[in-house]
């Protein structure tokens, strides 16, 4: 049996990264590598089509051990279980509560509760918390910022009186006025004095967290991953800078700092996001002296991302954010949210909800995602991502600190500008289709209505307007003006189009569908066909379809000898459109035809020139 294996692997020679290159430029047949294979990304940096294990010589990562500094590979050495958690609106403490109850009984062990500051007192968060174990269940917790330093002291109160294990007591406390400054523009800094209070308000809790990092807003807003990488260690940097200058303990002050970061649809870069996260936090809480290498573990509680979900197939959204659960519990976060696939345009059902807690469940009793601990480690393509994610949310992170630190960063729009800049430049590739969303600017479902569904208008909660002395991120979802253009074409009038299939049989069908697939954009009804004999014959069924629009689809070739007498023959009678950008594109035009669909087309800007010429 030796021999036979000794043989069998002695007949193969491994090899070299030079052969590789070989063949694959023999495959390319002349085409230029680095633009046909190399993926140039947003995080500014190359991804290679294949990597070997060369590519890892000079990494340190893939030495790294779980539960063990720099924490690259997770915060737990046994296993990779983190917190099942679902927010809940508690404007009614006795309501939130019985919700609460039930959805733990459905398998959620964190529950996050939000509500407004006037209702801040020991009598509501009794009333909350009746029959809650809080040394069994994660309990988090957001309010008016100004009442936080109150709540953390009701919730001390009600742990003693409950008797609870300090070191068993964990959750969270959302205290972060750095993010009205960055995310409204409004003036919170007085607010941040409080700060230290609350954490000597909660040292004795170690596993409590009540400094919080909301860069899932940077997220939403469409920053990319190496953003939001590099503005949370930024961040949280200030925050740790501001308590250790106020006299806080370095390693009680790393511990009450709690990251509530995004995951958006890139499923290998989240998943290296999160390693890279702590291996970058790790190096700079141990920067300030630590006592214990375990304060410079970095909690990271997941949010799935709004910014790509959509009101139109709103079923897609359950994909989305599936993969980037994924993503998270394989990146080794403490805690997880998953967005309700319909939070875009209503309050979640409890449908919805339910669905939201077993796409979570799923992962664990099904997948056991739980059971190991970083699966990435030693993937070639992983370690690389997550060293190459380091080294430019390093960039930000050093940029940032040049500036004087985030604060004064976020005081002189930097960083709201650079996350707005990127909103843009998003909205346009999504217009142009260089970034997809299934169900909105590509693959729309031809017969779906809105049905009222409308998008949520966003709300800060506070109820209080104040001056905004600065900046602040104009933040919008993805799909949000395919979304306007659709539901202004549902509510104005809906066109038809009509395809004039004719010629070259793979031409014209592949003409058709994407001539279908791009005007349904805008929420148009398209009528395809098999195809006509004559244009003529096309034309004439058309018309007696009422259509509106008219989309010759044939091959290029075909269209210098079909286009023009076709729309001739249509003499202005609907719109005629030709599906492609042929060679013959000029005589087209000077003959007077002014319309054509290709992928080099802004989709959103041609569906509203459209629109405006058929007056919707």
């Amino acid at each position: 049996m030796s021999n036979s294996k000794e043989k069998l692997f002695t007949e193969f020679t491994a090899p070299t990264t030079q052969e590789w290159l070989d063949k694959i430029q023999v495959d390319l047949k002349g085409a230029d590598f680095n633009k046909r294979l190399v993926w140039r990304t947003n995080e500014g940096f190359n991804v290679q089509p294949f990597y070997r294990r060369e590519d890892l010589a000079n990494l340190k990562t893939p030495e790294a051990l779980p539960g063990e500094f720099p924490f690259v590979r997770g915060n737990k050495k046994d296993d990779n279980t983190w917190y099942i958690r679902q927010d809940i609106v508690a404007e009614d403490a006795k309501a939130a509560n019985e919700k609460a109850l039930d959805i733990l009984n459905k398998g959620i062990d964190s529950l996050g509760f939000r509500f407004p500051g006037k209702n801040v007192s020991a009598e509501f968060v009794e009333t909350l918390l009746e029959g809650i174990e809080c040394d069994i269940v994660e309990v988090n917790f957001h309010t008016c910022q100004r009442h936080s330093l109150e709540l953390a002291q009701i919730l001390v109160a009600y742990f003693e009186k409950k008797g609870y294990d300090k070191e068993k007591v964990v959750g969270s406390i959302d205290f972060d006025p750095i993010e009205k400054i960055v995310m409204k523009g409004k003036d919170s800094t007085a607010l941040l004095p409080v700060a230290p209070q609350i954490v000597e308000t909660l040292k004795d809790y170690p596993n409590f967290s009540c400094i919080n990092v909301n860069t899932v807003a940077l997220n939403n807003a469409g920053a990319y991953i190496v953003q939001e990488l590099g503005y949370a260690l930024a961040w949280g940097n200030e925050y740790l800078q501001q308590l250790v200058d106020a006299g806080v303990d370095v390693d009680l002050a790393a511990k009450s700092i709690r990251f509530n970061m995004g995951i958006s649809e890139n499923y290998f870069m989240e998943l290296a996001k999160f390693r890279a996260a702590r291996l970058l936090w790790a190096q700079i809480v141990k920067q300030y002296g630590p006592k214990c290498d375990c304060a410079c573990k970095m909690t990271v509680n997941a949010i799935t991302s709004k910014y790509n979900q959509t009101v139109f197939d709103s079923y897609v959204n359950l994909l989305r954010s599936q993969t980037e659960a994924m993503s998270a519990a394989l990146g080794g976060v403490h805690s997880m949210v998953v967005v309700p696939f319909d939070a875009t345009y209503e309050v979640p059902s409890d449908f919805s909800e339910r669905i939201a807690r077993n796409q979570q469940l799923l992962l664990k009793e099904e997948c056991h995602f739980n059971k190991v601990v970083d699966p990435g480690a030693g993937s070639y393509y992983i370690e690389h991502l997550t060293d190459s994610l380091a080294v430019e949310g390093w960039k930000i992170f050093l940029r940032v600190e040049e500036e004087g630190g985030f604060l004064e960063s976020a005081k002189k729009g930097s960083v709201q500008d650079d996350i707005n800049a990127t909103n843009v430049k998003r909205h346009g590739d999504a217009a142009k289709r260089k970034e997809f969303l299934l169900g909105t600017n590509q693959f729309p479902n031809f017969t779906e209505k809105s049905d009222g569904k409308r998008a949520k208008a966003c709300c800060c909660g506070c109820g209080q307007e104040e001056e905004k002395p600065f900046k602040a991120i104009s933040s919008s979802r993805l799909a949000a003006d395919f979304e306007d253009l659709r539901i202004h074409t549902e509510e104005t009038r809906v066109p038809t189009a009509f395809m004039l299939t004719i010629g070259n049989l793979a031409m014209r069908q592949a003409r058709a569908q994407f001539s279908c697939n791009f005007l349904a954009c805008a929420g148009y009804k398209v009528i395809d066909n098999l195809g006509f004999k004559t244009v003529e014959e096309g034309v004439d069924a058309a018309l007696e379809a009422k259509a509106d629009i008219v989309v010759l689809c044939s091959s290029d070739d075909e269209y210098a000898e079909y286009a023009i007498p076709a729309f001739k023959y249509l003499d202005g009678r609907a719109m005629f459109v030709v599906a492609g950008a042929p060679a013959c594109m000029e005589d087209l035009k000077a003959a007077g035809i002014e319309n054509f669909v290709h992928v080099r087309c802004n989709v959103l800007e041609t569906l509203k020139e459209y629109n405006a010429k058929l007056g919707i």
